[in-house]
């Protein structure tokens, strides 16, 4: 068989006997087991040196799909996790706050992907508000709310995992195929960015993205052991200008198509959106690309 990179990890024919080996003295265990077992194996950890369970699951659920192995049956049966993912609606204190930046005072910022009970709010706070609702997060992300005042929320972040493939994006960085599977992680997208309806402050949402852009990648290397170097965003055109990411000096580089992978047969429409990006450290390209 020809070498497959599955979860950023090259997997060969060597790779596939040796879980088959591993199932069959342990026919007992659990595919979670399993899992960790594999991780352990390969010493797969992330940047803090915490082992790579999710990814090893993905990664045996591939190679089942190929034919190659045969899993142990399911003990549990997983829930959709975007149709389970509960949200619930908050009081919110919706008194108009119409006013200049400087006008709103001190202004906190906070990432709160680590404190359930904000996390909660700002995930309500996107189910209530935001066009796109709230899903859930799948992988590495962070959270951030920001504040005015004695701690009343105006606007939420979310920073999750970049499209996989991404023609305009891909060719302006400059990165093949092989890089892009081993340094995809180095990058995020803002998947999320909701200033309350009852908010109107001028220049404030470019304010907010420049400053979660100054410790963006602190952040996340605090939180997963690596930084981040380059961060894009997906702007619905008939929707939005993309104006703050331009007044926070995001480069456009290019446009989706409207269109899905799914989409072998031109059928599904899907908004057009505009592709913004920024980088948060001058040899971006150069990092990307290693």
């Amino acid at each position: 068989m020809e070498t497959l990179i599955l979860q950023g990890r090259s997997i060969g024919a060597d790779d596939i006997e040796a879980i088959r080996m591993l199932m069959a003295a342990k026919p007992h265990w659990s595919r979670r087991r399993l899992s960790v077992a594999l991780c352990e194996q390969w010493n797969w950890r992330n940047g803090r040196g915490r082992l790579k369970d999710m990814a090893a699951r993905s990664l045996l659920l591939k190679l089942e799909q190929r034919g190659w192995i045969e899993l142990p049956p399911r003990r549990q049966v997983p829930c959709n996790r975007m149709r389970c993912q509960k949200t619930h609606e908050f009081a919110w204190d919706q008194l108009p706050l119409e006013c200049s930046l400087e006008e709103l005072g001190h202004l906190q910022l906070e990432e709160v992907s680590s404190d359930p009970e904000k996390r909660a709010r700002l995930a309500g706070a996107l189910a209530q508000f935001h066009y796109l609702g709230y899903r859930g997060t799948v992988g590495e992300n962070l959270q951030y709310w920001v504040a005015a005042g004695e701690g009343r929320p105006v606007a939420f972040l979310l920073f999750g995992s970049s499209a996989w493939k991404c023609r305009e994006r891909d060719q302006w960085i400059g990165w093949n195929a092989q890089q892009r599977e081993g340094n995809i992680n180095l990058t995020t997208n803002n998947t999320r960015f909701l200033i309350l309806p009852w908010v109107k402050a001028p220049h404030l949402a470019s304010w907010i993205l420049g400053q979660v852009l100054r410790r963006l990648s602190q952040d996340w290397q605090n939180k997963y052991g690596h930084p981040i170097l380059l961060v894009e965003t997906f702007v619905e055109r008939d929707r939005f200008k993309g104006t703050a990411y331009q007044a926070a000096n995001w480069i456009k580089v290019g446009s989706t198509t409207g269109r899905t992978r799914q989409d072998r047969d031109h059928r599904l429409k899907r908004p057009i959106k505009d592709i913004f990006i920024y980088g948060l450290v001058k040899n971006f390209r150069e990092r990307l690309r290693a």
